[in-house]
């Protein structure tokens, strides 16, 4: 075996060190991936996908685009998901038009791309083991309701996070319809409740032991209230019985669930499009800074 010294390079991703912190970025994989599809010249946007967007497969009198093309874009935009969370409801959101994509969702994709052009050297921000006295593993559970305008089905997202660092990132549609905004989050707390268990036992196996039970925070009371208190009634007993998993792990005392202000809800940027000052700062708040940042100390979280 060979030393190679520091990890700087690997499958397209970058580390950047600078003191007690390590930026995970892929600057020269979307530089190639904006060249692949001529965007290199193109104008800068400032959010992946626009606040009040109107995505649906239901336009019988738009045009129809070929669609090789459109899955080789998608394709790679989903790999740089691997180190910016902020993409990931964006390419989540076009990825559902690949069978048959019109203009207007090739249009969609031209945004990301252009938002990555105006944020090309931006990453995940990790702190290592000396950067950081927090070691404690907790997460965000949040939910956009009926959100799909073709089968009103809803969009759920987590974050987990290990200190500061954002480790564990998701946005995915619901396969059911929702009833009620408290179910839609109901059914998200139980797909991040499934990611805390996988999480504690890795960090178990990798020596990261976590202070008690996981806790994740929910911005919704009835939902919390629904996974503490196990009678049924008729708003909850509809609800399929796979997702009362979450309460399983409740009555165990392996998750903890608790409330948090929907403002300070980190994952809202996993469910919905926001507009352009909500979403730059939820952006900070999953530890997802520019390489120049790094430069300066006071701008380090």
């Amino acid at each position: 075996m060979s030393d190679l010294g520091a990890l700087a390079y690997f499958l397209g991703i970058e580390f950047a060190r600078i003191k007690a912190w390590i930026l995970m970025h892929q600057r020269k994989y979307i530089s190639d991936v904006l060249g692949r599809f001529e965007m290199l010249e193109c104008n800068p946007a400032s959010t992946p996908v626009e606040s009040g967007h109107n995505l649906s497969t239901q336009s019988s009198d738009e045009q129809l685009i070929e669609s090789t093309s459109y899955r080789q874009v998608i394709g790679s935009l989903r790999y740089i998901c691997n180190t910016r969370p902020d993409l990931t409801f964006g390419v989540g959101l076009v990825s559902r038009f690949m069978e048959k994509p019109a203009h207007s969702h090739m249009q969609a994709v031209k945004r990301i791309l252009r938002y990555l052009k105006g944020s090309l050297d931006f990453g995940v921000l990790l702190p290592t083991s000396s950067g950081q006295e927090n070691h404690s593993i907790y997460g965000y559970s949040d939910a956009d309701w009926s959100g799909d305008k073709d089968d009103r089905k809803s969009t759920s997202g987590y974050l987990f996070k290990l200190g500061e660092a954002s480790i564990s990132w998701c946005s995915r549609k619901q396969n059911s319809v929702a009833l009620s905004s408290y179910e839609v989050e109901y059914v998200s707390a139980c797909l991040g409740a499934q990611q805390a268990l996988w999480l504690q036992a890795l960090g178990t196996e990798l020596g990261v032991q976590n202070d008690g039970e996981l806790v994740l925070f929910v911005d919704n009371k009835s939902t919390i209230n629904l996974a503490k208190n196990p009678i049924s009634h008729g708003r909850s007993k509809h609800i399929e019985t796979k997702y009362h998993f979450l309460r399983d792990q409740v009555e165990k005392g392996k998750l903890s669930m608790e409330f948090c202000r929907s403002e300070d809800q980190q994952a809202d940027i996993l469910t919905k499009a926001l507009k352009r000052d909500l979403f730059q700062k939820q952006r900070k708040q999953l530890s997802v800074i520019s390489l120049a940042c790094m430069n300066y100390e006071g701008m380090l979280m």
